[in-house]
């Protein structure tokens, strides 16, 4: 029997024989059509290449594309588990062509497959065409030999597929697998089409035409193909079942479900392992794809899967978390073919078990109260909305789960009531805010997160995407449109950029819509809204549009490789000053990143030295940068280093990078660096090219500051000093590596002749003549000795104080020197003296009688300024004044 692995590797294979490129299924959430949640079809990925926007290096195409249904018009969230087909995730196979070839081509292909490949009896098959599709009938009846009974012409919209509104359309032709008269049901148009006879296995979309808003069509230039086959649908057919649950990947989940819980796979439990087996895949590939569990928009959808498939994981009297303990079964399943699966094995797990130990320490309260507010209502009433509402408000019970609860009794919710009760919620939370008082318009953004819900952020695995432009923002208030040179804040439902948060500055780049462009200089984001500020560029963006917003590439990746090397930096100087070491706060911006941290005291040249090249090393070590999703308390206990004044919520990605060489000091053991972050970092610790460190400064008291460069600007900044260098060495016409040498001769022979120039000055002043008297005047039996000199500073003073106090023998001395209009004085009293007259008196008088004030030392010697040296006569007479008492 051929399983559901083999069958994906012949439908790819098959069309990689006959000219397709094999492309790689994209994420699950949509980079290219913001009207989606979820990508639910193969051609997604596609959409702007059939356009005509997007042109790719090849013209055909094959996938298995991954696609989630469970929120939006595609909700199958309902029926899944209950039938046989319905699903959260299925995997849709698919060929396209771009232009190439047409229905003449495409219809042989799916035939060919089908019947040889997969070796499916043709006479079990019938096809349906659109009514008047004369030409896909035409090759049907060729390739097939179908009688005109087995090509059924359907006349409705089921067989007319359509972009939208306007743009690419064309007709179908979907191929049925006939089960039998033994299963009830009819052929695709009859009145019993819903039975389970026939089951449509294959669509064939002919991209033929361009719709206009009058319903005009005409025909495209380059006609395409677009076809989609489910992989289980295929599959049960291939493996003789009915059920796609009873196919071998499935089967393998529910199995591992019941080992898991000790219960009967198809026992009483039945339903509930198929609900886990299906919710395993859509949870585990929508976390591997970045989205997290949340209460708004993509994350909200998967917290409701989530916890649908952990009511059922209950039901089936299981008391641990569950789901975290089947990925390992669906790594191996689907591992080979996604990737994305092993790499993202660990977030997933911790994502599942701390979600679903959050949810059981609800649960019983939850459905306690359910079954309370039941018992106040009759028999078959609707529960409600006010319960329900606070099922989701205190409990965190999705809607959707507890009418799934009330399924299995018969009851259902009144969902007015919820809502009544949701809007009053809302209304007290906008009127009791206050706002953060960081910008005048803060309110708008309250407003506008009420009205249009949280930005949807994909930027942790892209940096372009498509959104819609919500709302534009100019001056505090909503506008309609912008226009060239106008500055405008842009608010998207999804988006790449990061705003600004934890240190890491906001991303820039540009959003483009069909009649205009934007330059983004900044993002930053309020109540949960991410604000792109703009300057429109090209023509006018407005509300409503859809955008193409990409993120400038060199400028992301600049900031990642800060942010990254910051985590080491902080790391390295724990691990080089001591455990006291945290972080104080940061900056991560394109060109540079600053680092503040406790410590009381500056680093030395050798610990600056080796925190450098600790860093360096775990650069070159080039491991891989990993994310992971727990509590704050988990995380912290596990020896996360937290932001400082970050606030976080219930759940916090952790970052890990750098791997130990054996010395187990790291928080986990194993790990270098662990940390709390939010921000965006690079794939690999190579990315980071290069860190240098630049200064290490005082920032407050007990904080030290740490700025550094990475990359290109780090490189940059190397050759610069080296060109530098190389201008000194030929300057001192030396080489480089004499240069230390000879700069410390140059230093000391300056040092020298400072010596012998400050010594001639003082001998020209002292020997220059006087002003005041060069001879002692005896003052009251003390002799005083004055001069004015020039041509010396203060500080050459002290010591021609001394060589008059020698010149005096027993006495006191003062010097008054011009500096250039201002003046400097000092006094010396010889040692014999001091009892009765001090230097600091001296100096004080005449440095009042010179204009200046104060003036200290000791009582043989003291120094003071003075704003006028012409008054050197009246400074004079002052001290002579202090020791004639």
């Amino acid at each position: 029997m051929a399983s559901l692995n083999d069958i994906r590797s012949t439908y790819l294979d098959f069309f990689r024989r006959n000219g397709h490129a094999v492309v790689e299924s994209s994420p699950l959430v949509p980079r290219n059509d913001p009207t989606l949640m979820f990508t639910n079809s193969g051609m997604v990925q596609f959409k702007n290449v059939f356009t005509g926007v997007e042109h790719r290096d090849y013209t055909r195409a094959t996938t298995a594309q991954k696609c989630v249904r469970a929120g939006g018009k595609h909700n199958d969230l309902d029926n899944v588990g209950y039938t046989a087909r319905h699903h959260t995730f299925f995997e849709m196979l698919g060929n396209f062509s771009f232009g190439d070839y047409f229905k003449e081509q495409a219809i042989p292909f799916a035939w060919e497959l089908l019947t040889k490949d997969f070796g499916i009896d043709g006479k079990r098959l019938l096809v349906t065409v659109y009514h008047t599709d004369d030409e896909a009938a035409a090759i049907w009846k060729k390739v097939a030999g179908f009688s005109d009974d087995r090509i059924i012409r359907i006349p409705t919209d089921d067989n007319f597929w359509r972009m939208g509104p306007t743009g690419p359309c064309g007709p179908c032709t979907e191929i049925f697998f006939d089960h039998g008269e033994h299963i009830p049901g009819g052929p695709p148009g009859s009145p019993d089409e819903d039975g389970d006879r026939f089951i449509e296995i294959w669509n064939n979309v002919f991209m033929q035409y361009e719709q206009f808003a009058d319903g005009t069509l005409r025909d495209l230039e380059a006609q395409s193909i677009d076809t989609g086959m489910g992989l289980e649908r295929i599959g049960a057919l291939l493996q003789g079942k009915h059920d796609n649950y009873d196919t071998d990947l499935m089967r393998h989940l529910i199995e591992a479900s019941a080992h898991a819980s000790s219960t009967d796979p198809d026992g009483p439990g039945k339903i509930h392992h198929r609900v886990i087996a299906d919710h395993l895949r859509s949870t585990s590939f929508l976390i591997a794809d970045g989205v997290m569990p949340s209460n708004e928009g993509r994350g909200y959808v998967l917290r409701r899967i989530m916890r649908r498939a952990m009511r059922h994981a209950h039901q089936l009297g299981v008391t641990e978390p569950l789901m975290y303990r089947l990925v390992p079964a669906l790594v191996r399943e689907m591992g080979a073919a996604y990737p994305e699966l092993p790499r993202a094995q660990a977030m997933i797990e911790e994502t599942l078990r701390l979600e679903e130990t959050r949810f059981r320490q609800t649960l019983d309260r939850g459905l306690r109260l359910l079954d309370d507010e039941l018992s106040k209502i009759g028999e078959g009433q609707p529960l409600p909305g006010a319960a329900a509402f606070k099922l989701y408000d205190t409990y965190g019970f999705p809607l959707d789960l507890t009418q799934d609860a009330l399924r299995e009794q018969g009851r259902t919710v009144d969902v007015s009531g919820f809502d009544s009760a949701m809007a009053e919620q809302k209304a007290k939370a906008r009127a009791s805010w206050a706002g953060s008082g960081e910008t005048k318009d803060a309110a708008i953004w309250f407003d506008l997160a009420e009205k249009n819900g949280s930005t949807e952020f994909l930027g942790y695995d892209t940096e372009k995407a498509e959104g819609e432009i919500l709302s534009l923002v100019r001056d505090g208030a909503e506008v309609q449109k912008a226009g060239v040179g106008e500055s405008v804040q842009i608010v998207v439902n999804q988006t790449p950029f990061y705003a600004e948060s934890g240190g890491q500055v906001g991303d820039a780049g540009l959003l483009k819509t069909d009649t205009g462009a934007a330059r983004v200089t900044d993002t930053k984001k309020s109540q949960g809204v991410y604000i792109h500020i703009a300057e429109v560029t090209l023509g006018e963006i407005a509300a409503g549009q859809g955008a193409e917003l990409n993120v400038d590439h060199n400028r992301r990746q600049a900031i990642r490789a800060n942010h990254s090397a910051t985590h080491l930096l902080n790391e390295a100087l724990r691990r080089t000053l001591g455990d006291h070491v945290a972080q104080r706060g940061s900056l991560n911006a394109d060109d540079r990143l600053r680092f503040d941290f406790s410590h009381g005291k500056g680093l030395t040249a050798e610990e600056l030295k080796q925190v450098e090249r600790e860093v360096n090393d775990y650069i070159r070590q080039n491991g891989t940068v990993e994310t992971r999703v727990m509590t704050p308390d988990e995380a912290r206990g596990l020896g996360a280093q937290a932001l400082f004044g970050e606030k976080y919520g219930d759940e916090v990605r952790v970052v890990s990078m750098g791997l130990l060489d054996g010395s187990g000091k790291g928080a986990d053991g194993k790990t270098y660096s662990l940390e709390l972050c939010g921000g965006t970092h690079v794939g690999r610790l190579g990315e980071i090219g290069l860190f240098v460190l630049l200064s290490d400064s005082a920032s407050s008291a007990g904080v030290r500051r740490i700025e550094a460069l990475t990359g290109e600007t780090a490189l940059a900044y190397l050759e610069e000093q080296v060109a530098r260098l190389g201008e000194v060495a030929s300057v001192l016409k030396a080489g480089p590596g004499e240069v230390v040498d000879r700069v410390k001769a140059l230093v000391e022979e300056r040092r020298t002749l400072q010596n012998e120039v400050a010594q001639l000055r003082r001998e020209l002043a002292m020997g220059g003549g006087t002003q005041g008297g060069a001879d002692a005047k005896d003052i009251g039996g003390v002799k005083f000795l004055a001069q004015v000199v020039s041509g010396v500073s203060g500080k050459d003073l002290p010591a021609l104080i001394d060589e008059m106090k020698t010149r005096v023998g027993s006495g006191a001395v003062l010097l008054v020197a011009d500096t250039g209009g201002k003046a400097a004085v000092a006094a010396g009293v010889t040692a014999d003296l001091t009892e009765r007259l001090s230097a600091v008196d001296l100096v004080k008088a005449a440095a009042q009688a010179l204009g200046g004030k104060g003036g200290g030392g000791r009582p043989d010697m003291a120094q003071a300024g003075g704003a006028d040296a012409s008054k050197a006569e009246e400074a004079i007479r002052a001290a002579e004044a202090v020791i004639a008492g």
